[in-house]
């Protein structure tokens, strides 16, 4: 099942909004077949397995990371191709949250006289797949909201200057989380600052869908963004009725989407639904100091990423997050104990947020 989980990874990526999953192949002791979903609409880790295997699968096992889907989508039922394959046994990771297979695909295995053994390595197998479980159960994008500062809590000095804040390391891992998400979301003071392109930088790079939330619409027609669409999407939230521009973004490829607005801008709750809409199961928040503090008191929030540098900047340095106007500490967002990772000379601070939403 190790085996398995290290396959699924090979999906990173590639695979939204389908979950990250492996599959290997054991005859008489020995893996005879090993496969991974690979890409939105390709073939899936169990076919993929059969597939690769270098003799006949009758009367062997399956270990898969997720278990097997049992209806037609954009690839024929898993079961069906397993039980066809003569498998004699199934071993299952993470139960799939999916109501057109969860538990419906034990029933039909076991009809089909397949032994199935559930709950392998269970908990290392749901790793694999926050963005799909979440998506599943709310249709809603996973959140993450991330923000590299020094150790006195500065995301950039007071004229602006945030280059760098962290070192290549961290910088280099921050690549791996947009190549895992499906969107990358900032505001538009961060376009209007620092023109970023928002690209990948990953070995194999997934590019993600670009997302800028500009209540009055005031992208530059010449920035990275909207000369990059051939490159990879972007997608414009705004508030605006100016017909004009809207019109020569989108001969330039821009997807412009009209939103409500709220206390001023956009409304970030609706612009996360409508994410969702599109088949967007992730989202990787980058922006400035304003829209953190919009996307955290929407509780929508399912991660926090704090990269922190041994830098000091001053009080005249910019903060990360910008006035929630709290009254009481008690009001204060809630994380739980974070995971603590060393980048090179900078620290990773992973929390998950408490609260409702943010399962």
């Amino acid at each position: 099942m190790r085996r398995a989980i290290e396959l699924a990874r090979r999906g990173t990526g590639f695979v939204n909004p389908n979950p990250l999953v492996g599959a290997v192949i054991v005859k008489d002791g020995r893996i005879i077949g090993e496969g991974w979903h690979a890409k939105c609409g390709d073939l899936h880790a169990e076919r993929h397995a059969l597939k690769n295997c270098t003799e006949s699968p009758e009367g062997a096992d399956i270990y898969v990371t997720l278990e097997p889907c049992c209806h037609h989508g954009k690839q024929p039922p898993c079961t069906e191709a397993v039980t066809e394959a003569g498998i004699r046994r199934v071993f299952v990771g993470s139960y799939d949250p999916n109501p057109l297979v969860s538990g419906k695909s034990r029933k039909v295995l076991k009809e089909a006289g397949i032994e199935t053994f559930y709950d392998v390595l269970t908990e290392e197998c749901d790793a694999l797949n926050p963005f799909f479980f979440h998506y599943m159960k709310t249709k809603l994008p996973y959140v993450i909201c991330k923000y590299a500062m020094s150790a006195d809590g500065k995301i950039a000095c007071g004229n602006g200057d945030s280059k760098w804040v962290t070192g290549e390391q961290a910088r280099a891992h921050v690549q791996e989380t947009r190549k895992a998400a499906a969107a990358i979301l900032v505001g538009i003071g961060t376009v209007l600052a620092d023109d970023p392109g928002l690209l990948c930088r990953a070995e194999n790079p997934s590019h993600p869908m670009r997302v800028v939330c500009d209540t009055s619409l005031r992208i530059p027609e010449d920035c990275q963004l909207v000369c990059s669409t051939d490159t990879a999407p972007v997608v414009v939230m705004t508030c605006s009725e100016d017909t004009d521009k809207i019109t020569r973004l989108m001969q330039k490829g821009v997807l412009i989407c009209r939103v409500s607005e709220k206390d001023g801008h956009t409304d970030l709750c609706e612009v996360l639904q409508r994410l969702g809409e599109m088949g967007l199961d992730s989202v990787l928040i980058e922006g400035g100091a304003q829209i953190h503090a919009a996307a955290l008191q929407t509780g929508l929030v399912q991660q926090l990423q704090v990269y922190i540098a041994p830098k000091l900047v001053g009080g005249d340095g910019l903060s990360p997050v910008s006035a929630m106007h709290l009254a009481k500490m008690n009001d204060a967002v809630s994380c739980t104990e974070p995971e603590v990772q060393l980048l090179g000379q900078d620290v990773l601070l992973t929390f998950a947020i408490k609260g409702k939403d943010a399962e």
